[in-house]
């Protein structure tokens, strides 16, 4: 665990106190435990106009009063072509920024903090809603838009995209960069910048997706070009006090492409720029690759880029019970867990895991005291 990540002065910290309930601080938030609820697309914006609306409240206000430490909000885009969909939600406008404000303050309101990824697409872009399962991009003549990427390369399925020249590249920047302004003003505690699941900023850390010849393709150091100028403009937008996190990929489990060794080399030198913390999945880059599923899988590759990196993490990926996210805290091998699948079908699950931890009852919603186990016969 980092310095940057230690409690607060005066914070509990006993061995009384499970590890995945112990306070979090990072620079000036402190977070009430280490259960954490990851992006979680929706495809829910109904209007298309990327506002969010009742069913994101409902949504994300439902695990933080279920006792979630930290709710980040999906994958949110920077601008209308760097939605996944047309459902997708956005903050590149003001509209967008007010009504994401219902959400934070709802969030603050019952303990949690609250989080949004910031996100663009590239060649992933302009797929369709994920309700309608229609393979392929969404043509243009219905509503589709052409996609970008670091080069002329389609992912598997989908349209080409148009490599991005170097004035696309800074436009892309400085979408992040009053996104990041935005989602400050929105009241969000947290900004994260997704660079994983084979989205645009993924695609120009991959050779695999990234052939340019030019300062950002190549070498290691110019595909993580764009990461890190995005870390260090949000960075200078959102100011000392705000957390800044990064999601990883951290292998695309493909022979030549994005792997665990420069996931860590450039989570270090992301530190450098300013991000304080590191979300750890793997994949998204391309189909058909083999991915050993199954209980936690992804956890050692967090473990691997903290202890390479010398930075703090989360895990995610298959871990549904309260101890196996305990184990995962108490060894050191993440500093936080992401509970994604597990969290929408428990929204409560924060509370469940805090009964089974004998961790307490402090989080809970003083609505639902009475439901308690302690006062019903220790049923949960």
């Amino acid at each position: 665990m980092s310095a940057a990540t230690t409690p607060a002065p005066g914070a509990v910290r006993t061995d009384d106190v499970p590890a995945l309930f112990r306070p979090i601080r990072i620079r000036e938030l402190e977070i009430r435990n280490r259960v954490w609820v990851p992006p979680l697309c929706q495809y829910s914006v109904t209007e298309l106009d990327g506002v969010p609306h009742d069913w994101h409240l409902v949504h994300l206000g439902s695990m933080a009063a279920g006792g979630a430490g930290l709710v980040i909000a999906e994958a949110t885009a920077v601008s209308p072509e760097g939605r996944i969909s047309d459902h997708d939600t956005g903050i590149w406008n003001d509209a967008q920024a007010e009504a994401w404000a219902r959400v934070t303050r709802f969030i603050r309101s019952q303990g949690a903090a609250s989080g949004i990824q910031l996100a663009h697409a590239g060649r992933k872009a302009s797929v369709w809603q994920e309700h309608l399962r229609r393979p392929g991009s969404q043509p243009i003549e219905e509503g589709g838009w052409q996609t970008v990427a670091p080069s002329a390369i389609a992912f598997d399925g989908l349209r080409e995209p148009v490599a991005l020249d170097e004035d696309g590249i800074l436009a892309v920047i400085e979408d992040f960069r009053t996104a990041a302004r935005r989602a400050v003003e929105a009241g969000f505690d947290v900004i994260e910048v997704h660079a994983a699941h084979g989205y645009l900023v993924h695609q120009f850390l991959s050779p695999l997706s990234n052939r340019r010849d030019d300062r950002w393709g190549g070498p290691l150091e110019n595909r993580a070009r764009l990461l890190l100028e995005l870390v260090r403009v949000v960075r200078a937008e959102i100011g000392e006090r705000m957390p800044l996190f990064v999601r990883f990929s951290a292998t695309d489990w493909a022979a030549g492409g994005w792997d665990e060794e420069q996931t860590a080399t450039v989570a270090r030198w992301a530190a450098e720029a300013g991000a304080d913390f590191f979300d750890i999945s793997t994949g998204g880059l391309m189909r058909d690759v083999q991915i050993p599923v199954g209980p936690a899988y992804q956890a050692a590759h967090a473990e691997f880029v903290a202890g390479r990196a010398g930075v703090s993490v989360s895990a995610v990926g298959r871990i549904t019970t309260a101890a196996q996210a305990e184990a995962l805290v108490a060894s050191g091998a993440a500093d936080a867990v992401m509970f994604g699948k597990a969290m929408m079908r428990d929204p409560h699950f924060a509370l469940r895991a805090a009964y089974e931890l004998g961790a307490g009852w402090a989080m809970w919603p003083p609505q639902y005291l009475r439901a308690r186990a302690e006062v019903n016969d220790g049923e949960f």
